[in-house]
């Protein structure tokens, strides 16, 4: 039997308030420059996700630059710069532990694209449009 406090998903709720919390401080930290490296300062960085682990020690921030450019110097500018995100994180968000963060690159949306290119090709189409 499932407990009250989970998702569908199997995560619990607090799980993903924590994360939410985490998302919206690395956000606003990149939004506003307070990291100071060219890479990150010259491109949009969009943080998609965070996923936290069920003891809260870990952390798995999904990220994807604008339009996706220049993806890889952006990942390696974040993961040069996480000793002071992951500071700033944990003067910003109330856990007994920092979170150690990890940054991925969000691959949904190119999931997505692929997804509607092969639903767009005509013989799909074909079968999509006819009636069972």
């Amino acid at each position: 039997m499932a407990r009250h406090n989970e998702t569908p998903e199997g995560r619990s709720v607090r799980l993903l308030r924590v994360g939410e919390q985490v998302r919206h401080v690395l956000s606003d930290l990149l939004a506003r420059g307070s990291v100071h490296d060219d890479v990150l300062t010259s491109h949009s960085v969009s943080i998609t996700e965070v996923r936290m682990s069920p003891d809260l020690r870990h952390a798995k921030v999904f990220v994807k630059s604008l339009l996706g450019a220049d993806e890889g110097a952006v990942l390696k500018a974040l993961r040069t710069n996480t000793a002071f995100l992951q500071r700033e994180v944990a003067s910003r968000v109330r856990m007994k532990y920092a979170a150690k963060l990890k940054f991925l690159s969000d691959e949904s949306f190119d999931e997505a694209s692929h997804i509607e290119r092969l639903l767009s090709d005509p013989k799909v189409a074909q079968d999509l449009s006819e009636e069972g």
